[in-house]
């Protein structure tokens, strides 16, 4: 198998249906941001390894997951055929969630993203995260698919956010807190 097709040189790709579309594409978009997401997710699994207590193969198994169901764009026949979204790696997130935050301090304040380049790659996958729900809104809303998608993205970038905590005390390191200036 070639890597290189050539069929998507003026500006179209196809779906697991067989539809072309415009790279564009709202599901093409919504996908393309949840591939991203999946490698700023291999980067933090490559450079957390000493994290314990998440799987973060199960969070890149359930990104892919949902991009193949933004692929099918509502094809019934199409979701059918595909791995079921269950709600596990969302309850699987929110155990570590609880995990992670009884080592926390009890937040006060909004936090700055930063303080270790390891805690900001966890902001920036949280960002990317909050991008590809947006777009996965908006594409549930056009196409039928599981409302699990949204529930695990939003728990996944409040995932995210507490890793980046964490990473930050693990290396003995302050938060800075957003202290919003007044005029």
């Amino acid at each position: 198998m070639k890597i290189y097709t050539k069929s998507g040189d003026k500006g179209t790709t196809s779906l697991f249906s067989g539809k072309r579309v415009k790279k564009y594409n709202l599901s093409i978009q919504a996908y393309g941001t949840i591939d991203e997401l999946n490698s700023w997710i291999g980067l933090l699994k490559d450079e957390l390894n000493e994290v314990r207590n998440i799987d973060f193969n199960e969070i890149q198994e359930t990104l892919f997951t949902i991009g193949s169901h933004l692929a099918a764009d509502g094809d019934e026949k199409m979701i059918d055929k595909l791995p079921v979204i269950s709600s596990t790696p969302t309850s699987n997130l929110e155990k570590s969630i609880d995990l992670m935050d009884v080592e926390l301090p009890e937040m006060r304040n909004f936090i700055l993203p930063g303080g270790h380049k390891l805690s900001s790659y966890c902001h920036i996958a949280r960002c990317v995260c909050r991008r590809a729900e947006r777009l996965v809104i908006e594409s549930i809303e056009q196409n039928n698919m599981s409302s699990e998608i949204v529930v695990f993205l939003n728990r996944l970038s409040d995932f995210l956010f507490v890793l980046a905590r964490k990473v930050l005390k693990d290396h003995g390191l302050d938060e800075t807190p957003w202290n919003p200036k007044k005029n």
